[in-house]
């Protein structure tokens, strides 16, 4: 059965691990484990770009061909926002980004999907370590991200390039 999550405001909140705690592993224990049924599936970074398009269609027949399941990842931007309180050190604030909400309706009415079971899954940070973590989280079999095309790729490197030197699972890139 196709299906997709979607969290609560409240569960969007990454656990920070303390760096005086004994156990630096205990912050990421209280994340929920990840549904089963999707063990050893593919994970595909998408964020709505045509070159995620692909990426995703990929990723269809690859699940679709192995039998498994679908991790759709989209990070999303979380932009820091400074607030100054007096004479207080400034403080960042995470402003969500909502569009992992759109997305998830839009692939919930997408028919090419109903081939694969799916989910969605949101995170917030490094596109490249969060990548990669869901796919150790789920044991994947791949990870499967669009090219970077333009000036911005170029500069500061692609996605797709550092997940490919720092994944410890196979990486495919689409074009």
């Amino acid at each position: 059965m196709a299906g997709h999550e979607f969290f609560d405001p409240a569960d969007r909140k990454r656990p920070v691990a303390d760096p005086t705690a004994a156990d630096p592993l205990a912050a990421e224990e209280s994340r929920p484990a990840c549904d089963p049924a999707f063990k050893h599936g593919v994970v595909v970074g998408f964020d709505g770009s045509t070159s995620s398009e692909r990426a995703l269609a990929y990723a269809i027949g690859m699940a679709s061909r192995s039998g498994s399941g679908l991790i759709i990842v989209h990070v999303a931007n979380r932009l820091p926002t400074t607030v100054w309180a007096g004479c207080e050190p400034p403080v960042f604030v995470d402003v969500p980004d909502h569009r992992t909400e759109v997305l998830g309706l839009e692939l919930a009415c997408a028919d090419y999907l109903a081939e694969v079971p799916w989910i969605l899954v949101e995170r917030g940070g490094d596109i490249c370590h969060e990548l990669e973590e869901v796919g150790r989280e789920y044991e994947a079999d791949a990870i499967v991200v669009g090219s970077t095309h333009g000036i911005v790729g170029r500069i500061f490197g692609s996605v797709a390039g550092r997940l490919a030197k720092r994944a410890q699972r196979p990486v495919i890139v689409i074009p």
